[in-house]
């Protein structure tokens, strides 16, 4: 294989463009003008403080299904909720979630970044893989991520960018598929994971507030999931080779030569290494199946499962991910020569920690925007008027759940976290939809679509910043408009399509999971 990068294609000067392509650019530009994204949430921070203070007297009739009263819309503007704010404010950056998961993972990728191992992989990767069929895989990779925990985010989109662009493609289309297999297609996974048991919990807790005696399994949705897997791929890779690339084939990419990956090829002594390291990851995942494996384990959940999110397992997977990196790293840096001391490792990790200041600052912005978003309580309060609005209309249950699908795409632009809205709707969805005759394990599913499918388009999303940064290491002018109008057509798609989906899963009686009815009783 060459060393040379192949040249991206441009297109024709003066070449006629489609309207939808047109549409893209203007919400590019659009989206650009906006502020920073560290500014843009310091401004959003503003704006929730004057509107809570301006709701905090009204009465709402909505009920906070958390607390079973009426929903309160709480003043960040009082002497009290400023003092707390301030207060606050650093552990409120500290214990940012993605914040910690971000750092750790990237520690141990950055020493296998740094030490070759994972450009040595990915080149003996495209030796054996198509460049034809890269999409599908990296999708397919993205969706198996989800497994564990925040892998997706932190490793499969940034390797995603290497891999495309050391095959010649445009680096932005790898992200922008590895970014939608990873967040807009997040419940379509074949493989079970800590989400399934959180969102069953909060189902059947809906459920019993009409039926006390009503179950829910954690694996209701299983079947479903697996089948959507296959459709997110397919749609996925139509998007990015026939929509995504060509419109990005005008957009240099103008990296530092030193960020973009070399392809020479592999040198006897780094195919030795690059072994000893594979071989070093598989000694890990081995020895973490043996630790797994025992009834006793102290990686299970007091019942004895692994994939519980009350499974210490679940709880490791960014640690573990660290150390699977860190270990293979450490073997092939040394085994290949990059390596020669300790100091060479340090040196990696400080590089990989340099590259993430500007994430820094917008982690401070946006955990200070969601605390008090949270604390003011307007998320909940959209989040219920939407769903009242929605049960007076009495519409047909098949419009009803298409219905339930289309606001949580909605709300899931202002409310992040899966288990944070589903614990404010499934209040009101599951009994609703029960009371006419839909289970609960359907709305569950319908919530799941329509909880995937904008995680891609907002950047309220906690990681959207991030992959911002991503985009960055190759086209440096890229902004929020960017990845928003990359990321559309993949959303649309992906709400359109899978909506279709369930219907038509509904209509042919497809099993959803395991002891999941479509009605009830």
């Amino acid at each position: 294989m060459s060393s040379n990068q192949p040249e991206l294609p441009s297109p024709a000067p003066g070449a006629p463009r489609g309207w939808a392509s047109r549409a893209l650019d203007a919400l590019e530009r659009a989206g650009n003008r906006l502020p920073d994204p560290a500014v843009l949430f310091v401004v959003l921070a503003a704006l929730v403080m004057v509107v809570s203070a301006a709701l905090a007297p009204l009465q709402f009739s909505e009920i906070d299904p958390r607390t079973k009263q009426p929903l309160q819309v709480q003043s960040q503007l009082s002497g009290k909720a400023v003092t707390a704010f301030l207060s606050s404010m650093v552990p409120t950056f500290t214990g940012f979630h993605p914040l910690g998961v971000v750092l750790v993972a990237l520690l141990g990728v950055g020493i296998a970044e740094h030490s070759g191992f994972i450009n040595a992989g990915l080149k003996k990767l495209l030796t054996i893989t198509p460049r034809a069929l890269l999409t599908p895989m990296l999708i397919l990779v993205a969706i198996i991520s989800h497994t564990a925990a925040d892998a997706g985010y932190v490793l499969v989109i940034p390797l995603s960018a290497v891999i495309f662009h050391a095959a010649g493609r445009h680096p932005l289309a790898g992200i922008a598929a590895a970014f939608a297999g990873v967040s807009g297609g997040f419940s379509a996974n074949f493989i079970p994971s800590s989400l399934d048991p959180l969102l069953q919990g909060l189902t059947q807790a809906g459920a019993n507030i009409l039926d006390p005696t009503r179950t829910v399994n954690p694996l209701c949705n299983w079947f479903f999931c697996s089948a959507s897997s296959a459709l997110i791929i397919g749609l996925g890779w139509f998007i990015t080779d026939r929509v995504i690339e060509p419109r990005l084939a005008r957009m240099p990419v103008d990296a530092a030569p030193e960020q973009q990956p070399r392809m020479a090829d592999l040198t006897p002594r780094e195919t030795r290494a690059l072994w000893a390291g594979l071989g070093a990851m598989a000694l890990c995942v081995a020895a973490l199946v043996a630790a797994c494996a025992p009834a006793s384990s102290p990686l299970r959940a007091p019942d004895g499962q692994l994939t519980v999110s009350a499974a210490p397992l679940m709880g490791a997977i960014v640690p573990l991910i660290f150390l699977f990196f860190l270990i293979p790293g450490l073997v092939y840096g040394y085994a290949a020569g990059t390596f020669t001391s300790h100091r060479d490792v340090i040196a990696g990790m400080s590089k990989t920690m340099g590259t993430m200041s500007y994430y820094l600052v917008m982690a401070f912005c946006a955990a200070q925007f969601i605390y008090l978003f949270n604390k003011s309580n307007v998320g909940a309060l959209l989040a219920l008027k939407g769903a009242a609005t929605l049960q007076a209309l009495a519409l047909p249950s098949t419009v009803t759940i298409v219905g339930i699908i289309a606001l949580t795409a909605m709300v899931n632009l202002l409310i992040g976290s899966a288990s944070a809205k589903w614990a404010l709707l499934a209040p009101i969805f599951v009994p609703m939809l029960m009371s006419l005759g839909i289970s609960p394990e359907l709305t569950q599913a319908a919530y799941r679509v329509g909880d995937s499918t904008t995680n891609i388009i907002t950047p309220l999303m906690v990681y959207f910043p991030l992959v911002v940064v991503f985009c960055q290491k190759y086209v440096k002018s890229t902004g929020i408009g960017t990845l928003m109008a990359l990321m559309i057509p993949y959303s649309i798609t992906f709400l359109v399509g899978w909506s279709l989906f369930l219907l038509a899963y509904w209509q042919l009686g497809l099993p959803l999971g395991l002891d999941a009815p479509y009605v009830y009783p």
